[in-house]
């Protein structure tokens, strides 16, 4: 395959990948979520807290619908790396790890993710799509040891946000 026709497939392929006419076709019934994560169809409604005091408490293996603030409402433990604009929204929220191990973070959209013990962000360790159709969109994995951590959602274009921590087996 020459050089022209690999940067060609490649340019194809990128461009499939960007045109919604590509995207799955979703019916009205979610698909089930993967495994260890059937907490996500079963959501509850929280509200984000605008501040670290003020965080609500995330149960690990439980979805919620969180409804969030104006991104100026929001004072964040330390500035997210993706803020988003003025019109965007976030939140802070809080979970407990009991044991460590990997925990994954889901959102039903791309919103910018922070996980925090105390302000010292945690590294992911790795992030991608959710599975088509389960209103999972982004799926980022730390490694955590015991404690309490510090979730901030910025960025995130609506106002509520589906959203769940799991323990990962």
């Amino acid at each position: 395959m020459t050089i022209h026709a690999a940067l060609l497939l490649t340019l194809l392929q990128a461009g499939m990948a960007a045109d919604p006419s590509m995207a799955p076709t979703c019916s009205a019934t979610p698909a089930p979520p993967p495994a260890g994560m059937e907490g996500w169809s079963k959501a509850q409604s929280i509200k984000g807290g605008a501040n670290p005091a003020q965080a609500t408490l995330l149960p690990i293996g439980s979805g919620v619908t969180a409804t969030l603030l104006k991104t100026p409402k929001v004072d964040y433990a330390v500035r997210p790396e993706k803020p988003g604009g003025s019109v965007s929204s976030g939140g802070m929220f809080a979970f407990v790890v009991p044991a460590a191990g990997r925990y994954r973070i889901a959102l039903g959209s791309g919103a910018w993710v922070d996980v925090l013990s105390g302000t010292t962000p945690a590294v992911s360790v790795s992030h991608g799509h959710g599975p088509d159709c389960t209103g999972i969109r982004k799926m980022v994995d730390f490694d955590l040891q015991p404690g309490r951590y510090l979730l901030q959602i910025a960025g995130n274009a609506g106002a509520t946000l589906p959203l769940m921590v799991a323990r990962l087996p």
